[in-house]
């Protein structure tokens, strides 16, 4: 399921109208003219939807893509890909479902390994289950299958036995006669990691977007502070250098860190992202991550009124604003 990049057309005030046919997403979900925006929203599974529109109200739009996570869980909702608020939410919306080879609430032994998903043994009971799911829900979704495993080997194994899960679960849903995902390739964009990212990579023939997530930490992991191109661009040249020229590129997860000393610098972070997005050739999405990691100085969400007026503004430029396929 390959596909030919589509280039980042400008600084956009020429761009056609995003309601013009030639700006018509395509079937693997690339926005010709431009790219969407999408946001991961803190939420328990069961208010999902309520938490959306909350963060769609402060920004002054609706989201293109709502990014959600799963594990691979034989029962509740945790391990049930397109819970009924996700289908709720994917009706004007793109979902961005993130599946994971865990058990969250199970024992190291109950873990799923890579050569585990890789020989079959959980297609009866987990890969099955949910290719049918996918296949009744019918519109098209982006799925990502462990993102960031760059930071999970050697623990859930080799990099060739990722690569050999990754293949197995595509193939799977071809066999079954799913025709609604886009496959998406996630990577953590850390370039000290990049002899691994090579390793990693399952090939064109199944990798439909790559995506990475990168952030301005900041004293989150004890470093200096980055603005938005610095946290993107290093990321974006390697990949485009080194795994792919053409594939449509998502930036998966992004955000910064507040700094309590000068109020203003959050704000001043997110009014770069639709300069920086536009000049970064094949970047057809960007999601900000509006929750927090572990560990202290660690919440990368919005964290005042001015940079929730800035994120407003930023995702109102007309390159953000595209036509949602159904629109």
């Amino acid at each position: 399921m390959g596909v030919l990049a589509l280039k980042s057309s400008g600084t956009g005030d020429s761009n056609p109208s995003a309601n013009s046919p030639q700006c018509r997403p395509t079937k693997l979900l690339v926005p010709r003219c431009g790219a969407w925006f999408g946001a991961y929203v803190r939420h328990s599974k069961p208010d999902l939807e309520k938490n959306v529109l909350a963060y769609e109200k402060r920004i002054g739009r609706t989201l293109d893509i709502v990014y959600t996570y799963h594990d691979m869980s034989l029962g509740g909702l945790e391990g049930q890909l397109l819970t009924e608020q996700e289908q709720h939410v994917g009706k004007k919306r793109m979902l961005l479902l993130s599946w994971e080879s865990k058990r969250w609430n199970g024992s190291p032994a109950e873990q799923p390994r890579w050569s585990q998903i890789a020989s079959g043994a959980l297609d009866k009971s987990v890969i099955d289950v949910q290719a049918r799911r996918i296949t009744a829900y019918g519109k098209p979704l982006f799925l990502s299958f462990d993102l960031e495993m760059d930071t999970r080997t050697p623990a859930s194994g080799t990099p060739e036995e990722y690569v050999a899960a990754y293949r197995h679960i595509h193939d799977r849903f071809r066999e079954l006669g799913v025709t609604n995902v886009v496959w998406t390739w996630i990577i953590t964009g850390y370039t000290g990691h990049s002899e691994l990212f090579r390793g990693l990579y399952p090939g064109d023939a199944y990798v439909d977007w790559i995506g990475y997530n990168q952030y301005n930490y900041y004293r989150c992991h004890k470093a200096q502070w980055q603005s938005f191109a610095q946290t993107q661009t290093a990321s974006h040249d390697w990949i485009r250098e080194n795994i792919s020229a053409g594939k449509p590129l998502m930036l998966s997860e992004f955000g910064t860190a507040d700094e309590p000393s000068k109020p203003s610098a959050q704000a001043e972070w997110y009014e770069q992202v639709p300069r920086v997005v536009k000049r970064l050739e094949g970047v057809h999405a960007a999601l900000q991550w509006n929750f927090r990691d572990p560990g202290p100085g660690c919440d990368l969400s919005l964290a005042r009124d001015e940079s929730w007026k800035s994120l407003r503004k930023a995702v109102s430029d007309p390159y953000f604003n595209q036509v949602r396929p159904g629109s």
